[in-house]
């Protein structure tokens, strides 16, 4: 499981993890938690060019469906396939094997710290 605190969020709920020109994305325990169960995760192919603020991807849940944006903007290498064939995965694991997408990107865009994020949903 990735450490929250070392992570950088987005207003829309997700989490970054920088490694090198790879990000790593994910949505928040808090989101997963208001999203409710969640049955269907839709991601984009490795190799799609995604581009920061645009939505990537769609997350259905028994209470209602939400939308990935792309936080950062780069090329997919690799979709969580684990999470397409067992969706409850973003629930029990978001910070862990609920990750979502990594993307190749050249430079990130000025992101929440941990404690501004939890100061964002009132935490």
């Amino acid at each position: 499981m990735t450490e929250p605190s070392e992570l950088q969020y987005t207003e829309e709920h997700e989490w970054v993890d920088v490694d090198g020109d790879v990000a790593t994305i994910g949505i928040t325990d808090y989101a997963a938690e208001k999203l409710g169960d969640v049955v269907y995760v839709d991601l984009p192919a490795a190799g799609t060019t995604v581009t920061e603020g645009t939505v990537v991807g769609e997350i259905e849940s028994t209470k209602s469906v939400g939308e990935l944006f792309a936080p950062v903007n780069g090329e997919v290498v690799e979709a969580n396939q684990s999470v397409v064939d067992s969706p409850e995965l973003v629930n029990s694991d978001p910070f862990g094997a609920g990750w979502l997408l990594k993307v190749r990107t050249s430079s990130l865009p000025k992101l929440l710290t941990h404690d501004e994020y939890r100061a964002l949903v009132g935490e």
